[in-house]
């Protein structure tokens, strides 16, 4: 009976295992303790080795494993040659530290830790010759013969795996010739794979020629340890053979094949052969005939497939067959950047990855993650596409000797790619050590403490490895979305600016070609203001070069990139020599990508910018876009008319105020800086157009509260002999202007006591004309145009009104159209209390006691089917004018108005002037359903976007979507769209339009 070991030993045992790195040092003695790991129990090398791998308690049950699976003569010779010889020691432990997955293999197939036994130079750096031999003898030869030939495959592959991974966890190669390790061992699996598909079905090998083409990492000879292995095949018939037959028979070959590779038995799986990346993917056919192939790439093939193509190599099957593939493929993968919409289909291609990641995993995603190896490869790529159409060298299907090659041309610059390089290496480094530990296929930064450890001690991390991981891997990822940005745009400066001389650089042509990829129009333009901006030694030109590269991407982001450089240049032309206007663009991270999105969304912020380039700095306000009140609008309005000398001095300052906020609002509406916390302006569209028409109504009423004080200040000083304000309108009392709507108004007085009525009739109709020519007046400002056509009698009845004039008129000779449009009438500048007093006057009007009654009810509806008869703008299509169509502002207005004037009277939740409000409020009371509310509402705000979009885009009013497809697009960026997306917008907007007219007419003609 064995005793147990004296509590010194075992206290000092535990004490050794802990400084060796065991952090289960307790189940470490048991093992160590164990009778077939006798002879090295004690072995301090030993320990020693086992505390340099990633995870020692792993190593060492490996090991027990492997030990306890021989019998006692192999047995003892393992263990002699791990005490004794130095190259197996550390490859044996290092894989059993690394990788539970071979540690099984090993323990399944014992005698397969002679392989690691050799270390002759020939072992190095195995190539495909090499590994087919290895196969093939596995296969064919000795204990293979016996078994199964899909289990025999399996084990000769894990015994090349092993190798690879020995070679890996001891740095005897680096990630790039592991990768290119793991690739040519999957090509001669597939060709293994192959043969014995040939040895299986004889008749069918004799019929065809069939080649397989390697396709993604695969073919670029980048492979992970557990991947998709990408194929598309291509097949002749042998002479002789019916093409038709010789097809089947391929197909079948090609499916033994991959079935062969993929599916389970009792040694386990190799891997998935992948086909999708053929013709047609998962609809087309498994294989094709070279002709089939050409007919579809010239006919249908999309963007993507000849991105793809930049990684195919002849695999295995007929190479001569393979070659002829790829040949004649190879003319339209480097003529696909001249394709219509190349770089927004690349674009939308990188964004769909991104979007179909589960938003839990997106921290930890190392592929395609923001600053993953996505980002590098399809850089690269694309850059590729762009000007390897003109420069053979780099047409390389490997990223690393891809990207060297840009370098080395002047494509990249040198530095960016080296730090590239550099983070593109971490990275696969990180995604091969997390998939080697249990060889299943996975992108992902394990969570399991112990597992971070592992990973972080192999790649030498051992003070504070977790930690010390995750410092470096967030760094990285930091470094691949800097210089992603950086990569395509700096070679363009460095090419205008000729600032190092002997570096390499982008031609003028190349930069031209660069430019055009990109989205740029126009190139030689571009590259003009680029020159401008850039060149230089001054400190302007320095900051600009800094700044630049980042802002052409935010440009080529855009609906219209060239428009964005233009007036960046304007910009940058107008305050370059103001000190602080460059300083805040490089210091304030978020000025910089705000000017970009707000010069590039269209003409409207950039035109008002320009005017007066000093709002810039309102970019990098942290408060600087929130819509200022009312109040304080008018209050820095009249100060600043109280300091002008003469009216039309004091109403251009007015107009100056205005045109600043117009901007503000804009901006942060393209920003999409108007939501709060709780209503985020990317998802409550319906806050966002709230905040929009009330920051631009804020500012019309200080507007005209300014050019009011002017007006009267002129003739009468301080005093006019009437009381005088003005009421706003339509969407202006509404609160819901558009940024290119009129002011819609009424004008009213009173005469103050002992004032003559005709003198003070006389006062108030010479202070609204005035009004209105000082805001007529021509200027670079923005126009406010006065509209009064609402008033009693419209354009035959006198501008302005007393309040006893307007209560006479009312109660004779109102309307019920005037019943209508007084439910939007509210107090917007001069005079509040008489104002109120307006208010008062037309309550009962607007909200008649009783509510209507059927025979002006029927008069609404008369009028509303005439407008919509004879409004409509002919040759306007009646499904996507947001005014006046089916179911966009005026359906929608109509309806509610019905339930106000009908139900006002009784639901003191009606009595608002803003439509929103009041369809809540309808809601909340009864009048209309939960859906029928959703519907109305989805429908007016989209509406109200599309009007805001375009005059944003266009910079002038307008009802339709435009028909440029450049403003189009740029109005499908407003509403959320992707590129190419337009037509979904368009469509969109007809479907929610159609529902909201069912609704209307339901409740406006039916109810």
């Amino acid at each position: 009976m064995a005793l147990p070991a004296p509590q010194g030993r075992r206290s000092s045992t535990f004490t050794r295992l802990l400084r060796h790195g065991f952090t289960d040092p307790s189940a470490a003695g048991t093992l160590l303790d164990a009778p077939e790991l006798a002879p090295v129990r004690d072995d301090s090398v030993l320990l020693e080795a086992l505390g340099g791998t990633c995870d020692p308690d792993l190593a060492l049950r490996g090991l027990a494993r492997l030990v306890e699976a021989l019998d006692p003569a192999e047995r003892q010779e393992l263990l002699t040659t791990v005490a004794t010889a130095k190259p197996l020691r550390d490859r044996l432990l290092g894989v059993l530290g690394a990788s539970e997955a071979l540690g099984d293999h090993l323990a399944r197939h014992p005698g397969e830790w002679r392989s690691l036994v050799t270390y002759e130079s020939v072992d190095l750096h195995p190539t495909t010759p090499e590994f087919e031999q290895a196969l093939a003898d596995g296969i064919w030869d000795g204990p293979g013969a016996d078994r199964p030939r899909a289990d025999a495959l399996r084990v000769a592959y894990r015994r090349c795996l092993l190798g690879i991974a020995a070679r890996d966890v001891c740095g005897t190669i680096d990630v790039a010739e592991t990768a290119a390790e793991l690739a040519d061992l999957a090509t001669a699996t597939v060709r293994a794979a192959l043969e014995i598909a040939y040895e299986e079905q004889p008749g069918d090998a004799a019929q065809v020629r069939l080649a397989v083409i390697g396709m993604g990492k695969c073919g670029g000879r980048e492979l992970n340890y557990v991947s998709d292995v990408d194929v598309i095949y291509v097949a002749e018939p042998r002479e002789g053979a019916e093409e038709a037959r010789a097809l089947q028979a391929a197909t079948r070959l090609a499916s033994r094949m991959m079935r062969l590779c993929s599916d389970s038995t009792i040694e386990g799986t190799i891997w998935p052969v992948d086909a999708n990346l053929r013709p047609e993917g998962r609809n087309g056919p498994l294989v094709r005939t070279l002709t089939s192939h050409l007919a579809y790439y010239q006919r249908w093939a999309k963007t993507w497939e000849f991105q793809a193509l930049l990684k195919a190599r002849p695999m295995a099957g007929d190479l001569a067959l393979g070659q002829s593939y790829v040949d004649a493929l190879a003319p339209m993968v480097w003529d696909v950047a001249e394709r219509e919409n190349f770089v927004a289909d690349v674009r939308q291609m990188r964004r769909r990855v991104v979007a179909n990641i589960p938003v839990a995993q997106v921290d930890r995603e190392l592929k395609l993650g923001p600053g993953g190896l996505r980002d590098v490869e399809f850089a690269v790529q694309l850059l590729q596409l762009v000007h390897g159409r003109t420069d053979a060298t780099l047409r390389s299907a490997t990223t690393l000797d891809a990207l060297a090659a840009l370098a080395s041309g002047g494509y990249v610059g040198r530095q960016d790619a080296a730090a590239l390089d550099a983070a593109y290496r971490f990275l696969r480094t990180l995604e091969h050590r997390i998939q080697l530990f249990r060889l299943r296929r996975t992108h992902l930064m394990p969570e399991d403490e112990s597992e971070l450890r592992r990973l972080a001690r192999s790649l030498g991390l051992r003070t504070e490895p977790v930690e010390s991981l995750r410092r470096e891997w967030k760094w990285h990822a930091r470094e691949v979305r800097r210089l992603h940005e950086k990569l395509f745009y700096r070679p363009l400066l460095d090419a205008v600016a000729h600032l190092e001389v002997g570096e390499a650089r982008l031609s003028a042509k190349a930069a031209g070609h660069r430019l055009e990829a990109l989205g740029y129009a126009d190139p030689i333009a571009a590259l003009r203001h680029l020159e401008a901006l850039a060149s230089g030694v001054t400190r302007k030109a320095a900051i600009q070069r800094t700044l630049l590269p980042v802002l052409l991407g935010w440009f080529a982001d855009s609906a219209d990139p060239d428009a964005g450089l233009l007036n960046f240049r304007k910009v940058s032309d107008a305050l370059g020599k103001t000190p602080w206007y460059l300083r805040l663009l490089r210091d304030e991270g978020a000025a910089a990508e705000n000017l970009a999105r707000v010069l590039s969304a269209g003409r409207l912020a950039p035109d008002l910018l320009l005017r007066a380039p000093e709002a810039v700095a309102l970019l990098g306000a942290a408060d600087g876009l929130q819509p200022r009140s009312r109040a304080a609008l008018e209050q820095e309005v009249l100060a600043a008319v109280g300091r002008a000398d003469g009216a039309e001095a004091a109403v251009a300052a007015a107009r100056g105020v205005r045109r600043r906020e117009l901007f503000r609002t804009a901006a942060a509406d393209v920003i999409g800086a108007l939501g709060t916390e709780s209503s985020p302006a990317e998802t409550d569209h319906g806050h966002a157009v709230d905040a929009v028409g009330s920051a631009v109504s804020d500012v019309n009423a200080a507007t005209l509260a300014g050019a009011l004080r002017a007006a009267v200040r002129a003739q009468w000083g301080d005093t006019l002999p009437t009381r005088f304000t003005v009421i706003g309108m339509g969407r202006f009392g509404g609160h819901e202007l558009s940024y290119g709507s009129d002011a819609d108004v009424l004008f009213v007085h009173e005469p103050r006591e002992g004032a003559d009525e005709q003198d003070a009739a006389k006062a108030a109709h010479a202070v609204a004309n005035e009004m209105r020519r000082l805001l007529q007046l021509p200027s670079t400002d923005p126009p406010l145009p006065i509209d009064a056509d609402l008033r009693p009698e419209g354009k035959s009845g006198p501008l302005v009104r007393s309040l006893a004039s307007y209560a006479a008129y009312y109660r004779r000779w109102a309307l019920v159209w005037e019943a209508q449009a007084l439910l939007r009438a509210e107090p917007v500048a001069g005079d509040a209390e008489l104002g109120e007093r307006f208010v008062e006057l037309i309550d009962p009007l607007r909200y008649p006691a009783e509510g209507l009654g059927e025979d002006a009810v029927r008069e609404i509806r008369r009028l509303k089917a005439r407008m919509e008869s004879e409004r409509l703008p002919r040759g306007a299509d009646p499904t996507t004018h947001a005014k006046l169509g089916r179911g966009g502002l005026s359906d929608v207005e109509w309806t509610v108005q019905l339930m106000q004037l009908r139900h006002g009277w009784e639901l003191p939740g009606l009595r608002t002037t803003r439509t929103r409000d009041a369809l809540a409020a309808a809601h909340a009371a009864g009048l209309l359903g939960t859906d029928e509310a959703r519907t109305l509402d989805e429908a007016w705000v989209l509406a109200a976007r599309v009007r805001n979009a375009v005059m944003l885009v266009r910079g002038r009013p307008g009802d339709t979507f435009p028909a440029d497809g450049r403003e189009l697009a740029a109005v499908g960026r407003y509403l959320g769209y992707e590129e190419g997306h337009v037509g979904d917008m368009v469509d969109d907007y007809r479907r929610t339009t159609r529902r909201a007219r069912a609704v209307m007419e339901e409740l406006f003609y039916g109810g």
